[in-house]
């Protein structure tokens, strides 16, 4: 199987002539981790001078408007990064061998990493036993929404152009209506697929139509470039806010669970998952520094969604997944491919909520849990965290959707750590996939990173050419390209 890959001229670079401090302080990576470290900082004089959920001071106001933009900046670039992404790639499929293989693979691996997780999940809720432990004092409620099969399959229809849908809110304190605009990633993924097929179908009338969405498709992808590159921003006021909107104070009473789902979390992130990239001969380092970008991303802004773009980014520029197969594997992925909300929490909630009602499971309402985990996480595919799914599971299995309310206060808290993992299972599947299929390019993906959010590499065609002269490693020559058209 073949899929066209363009040819790629990687030049020599500069020699880099930047001091180690100036090579440090200019890198991606640590521009990530000190804007944590100092929204961490932050966020705690915030706390220290009286901020909370409730008391908005003006420092926390300003920390939680940061990273709200930032993730608003994200968002914005999701629906037509997407839309465009798809129907492009769709109109590369004249020159791709055994597409529905690639798919078929990709679809495979979800359910087999969905299946080692909730497997995962399963054994530590019955060992740690996180329900009985439960603290007291703990007040059950009806959840605020609930997902069931009958709404993920009406969630599929588009409900206009690009499933977007408009809200509004009443905020009491300021007196103001707030307009909201919102989407259903699903059902983009399926308005851009028909269109992209349709645009096959219309054969050489269509021409015009798909020249100019790979076009937009380009000026998109540089609107992303800057998006990223002021990602260290993002992150300090997201991570400082969530300092003063949760705490840790709230584990107390759960912190048998949330231990639970955080062991759970790191053993698929840094034992499953590098175990499956050494299995198909790729460096485990290699695989971390590329997709680490996005990783820290999603933790901080609990959004697989928003990290979507550099998601797609990190897979094609660092991993050296082809773009044609990225762009339809990836923007999947966020909506199916959840280990962390659709796996491992409600595989360990399902349990909680069971040990703290003293229910006793059967052995079928444990596969149940396997069936709805592997097959139902595209159920939480446009939603915020994992209620959804939770919710699922629980009407699945037949017990109490109150329970929900048991969880909700340290919802947020959980979220970091499973939209982190979930991430990173929509990078890694597209990234063995390749591989097994021999479209990986293992020299990209072996490529330095440099302290760089994608890999050096050169490309006349596709790099950033209008890039400032010195970019944040203060490289003339430092270009970022994809590995595949």
């Amino acid at each position: 199987m073949e899929i066209p890959v363009s040819s790629t001229t990687r030049a020599q670079k500069a020699p880099d002539t930047r001091g180690p401090v100036r090579k440090l302080l200019t890198s991606f990576g640590f521009q990530i981790i000190a804007a944590l470290v100092l929204g961490i900082a932050v966020g705690l004089i915030a706390v220290a001078t009286g901020a909370s959920a409730e008391n908005k001071t003006p420092l926390f106001t300003t920390l939680d408007t940061i990273g709200s933009s930032y993730v608003t900046i994200l968002r914005a670039a999701v629906v037509p990064l997407i839309f465009t992404a798809i129907v492009a790639s769709i109109s590369n499929l004249r020159r791709v061998q055994n597409a529905a293989r690639l798919a078929g693979q990709t679809l495979l691996w979800f359910a087999i990493t969905a299946f080692i997780s909730v497997t995962i999940g399963i054994v530590l809720g019955l060992v740690i036993q996180p329900g009985a432990r439960a603290g007291e004092g703990l007040e059950t409620g009806d959840p605020y929404t609930v997902g069931t099969w009958w709404n993920f399959l009406l969630g599929l229809i588009p409900q206009n152009f690009l499933g977007l849908s408009v809200g509004s809110s009443f905020d009491a304190d300021a007196q103001i209506v707030t307009s909201n605009v919102s989407f259903n990633i699903l059902q983009v993924i399926v308005v851009a697929v028909v269109i992209g097929i349709a645009a096959l179908k219309a054969g050489k009338k269509a021409e015009p139509f798909l020249a100019f969405t790979e076009s937009l498709l380009k000026v998109i992808q540089r609107v992303l470039w800057w998006i990223i590159r002021i990602a260290p921003i993002g992150t300090f006021g997201l991570i400082g806010a969530a300092v003063v909107k949760y705490g840790w104070d709230k584990l107390t009473s759960l912190a048998w669970f949330a231990g639970a789902i955080y062991l759970g979390l790191a053993i698929v992130l840094f034992v499953v998952y590098p175990i499956l990239v050494k299995a198909h001969g790729l460096s485990i380092k290699q695989y971390f520094s590329g997709a680490w970008p996005a990783i820290q991303l999603a933790f901080v802004s609990r959004s697989s969604i928003g990290t979507l773009p550099l998601t797609e980014r990190v897979t094609e520029r660092n991993l050296g997944v082809p773009r044609g197969y990225a762009s339809f594997a990836v923007p999947l992925g966020a909506t199916t491919k959840m280990d962390g909300c659709a796996a491992i929490y409600p595989a360990i909630a399902a349990i909680f909520v069971a040990q703290f009602f003293d229910i006793e499971l059967s052995i079928m309402q444990y596969l149940l849990i396997v069936i709805v985990s592997v097959f139902g996480s595209a159920a939480t595919a446009g939603t915020t965290g994992a209620v959804v799914m939770l919710t699922l599971t629980l009407s699945t299995l037949g017990l109490p959707l109150e329970g929900v309310g048991l969880l909700l206060a340290i919802d947020p808290i959980l979220d970091m750590g499973r939209t982190a993992t979930n991430v990173a299972g929509q990078a890694l599947v597209p990234t063995i996939v390749a591989k097994r299929e021999g479209i990986l390019d293992e020299e990209l993906y072996n490529a330095p990173r440099n302290g760089l959010p994608f890999a050096e590499d050169l490309d006349d065609e596709d790099d950033e050419t209008d890039a400032p002269a010195s970019d944040a490693t203060g490289s003339d020559a430092a270009k970022q390209t994809a590995a595949a058209g």
